[in-house]
């Protein structure tokens, strides 16, 4: 069933208050833009609720639409969290879960990644994220991982398409740290990380990433991000149809052992780049 992809009351009360005051005094987001130190851009995404306002955005939106504190009352309830509202409830469940399966085609899986790789995967975002924005979700995502070590342990898998470790995010030294980060991880006794070669010329993950998820009470659910939100698939056909391809995803990769030594290649220079 899909995902919720609303964004959160709060937001859409929010901005539809400061788009109302915009209108009343017949602005245009580009004038408001003009008056204030944030794109139009931000503007129309604050307005639509898609994006939660820093302080410093309602103080000078309430000053140019001479609001006299109608927005400025309105910061607690609408103050950012370390992970957009459409991803609170798939991070939540990934804390509790029992078994985890993973399959990357783009960017490495968040448990994944180095503290730099992330940083450099939040640098690569547009609209750009500010420095302090990309520091609270780097260091959000890197809370995640507590997940690889926790006890009772969770069963976690991973199918990494080839050019997601070619593809070399913040250069050449936060890649070879990546790369390192994966051998290591690959040591833990409840991960397993394999790789899917592009020598492969058909293979089962034709429709894109994917992730299967045990949650504690033993319910097995989809997931899967898009480029402004995700959904969840728990109609057990879907998790069915899921778990089949996952299955056969796993058996077209290669094997922990055969991936671990191509990781050892790359950073040794003995795979092609």
């Amino acid at each position: 069933m899909p995902h919720n992809d609303e964004p959160p009351v709060t937001l859409r009360i929010f901005g539809k208050q400061s788009r109302f005051l915009r209108e009343q005094r017949e602005m245009t987001r580009r004038e408001l833009a003009g008056l204030i130190p944030y794109s139009e851009s931000l503007i129309a995404m604050v307005e639509r609720g898609e994006r939660p306002p820093k302080p410093g955005y309602v103080d000078a939106v309430d000053q140019a639409l001479g609001a006299n504190g109608v927005l400025r009352v309105l910061i607690p309830d609408v103050a950012e969290k370390h992970h957009p509202a459409w991803a609170e409830e798939y991070v939540n469940l990934q804390a509790e879960a029992l078994a985890l399966h993973v399959y990357s085609t783009h960017f490495l899986h968040g448990l994944l990644q180095t503290e730099d790789y992330a940083r450099a995967v939040f640098r690569s975002r547009r609209p750009s994220l500010d420095d302090d924005e990309i520091e609270k979700v780097v260091q959000a995502r890197l809370l995640t991982q507590e997940l690889l070590t926790r006890k009772p342990p969770c069963r976690i898998t991973f199918v990494l398409e080839e050019p997601v470790i070619m593809r070399k995010i913040g250069g050449q030294r936060v890649w070879e740290g990546e790369l390192r980060n994966l051998l290591q991880l690959g040591e833990l006794h409840n991960v397993q990380i394999q790789i899917m070669p592009l020598s492969r010329q058909n293979h089962a993950g034709a429709d894109g990433p994917m992730t299967l998820l045990e949650t504690r009470d033993h319910h097995t659910v989809g997931y899967v991000e898009g480029q402004q939100g995700s959904y969840f698939l728990t109609d057990p056909d879907d998790v069915s149809v899921l778990s089949h391809r996952y299955g056969t995803i796993r058996s077209q990769a290669h094997d922990a052992e055969a991936s671990r030594a191509f990781i050892q290649r790359l950073l040794t220079g003995e795979a092609r780049e």
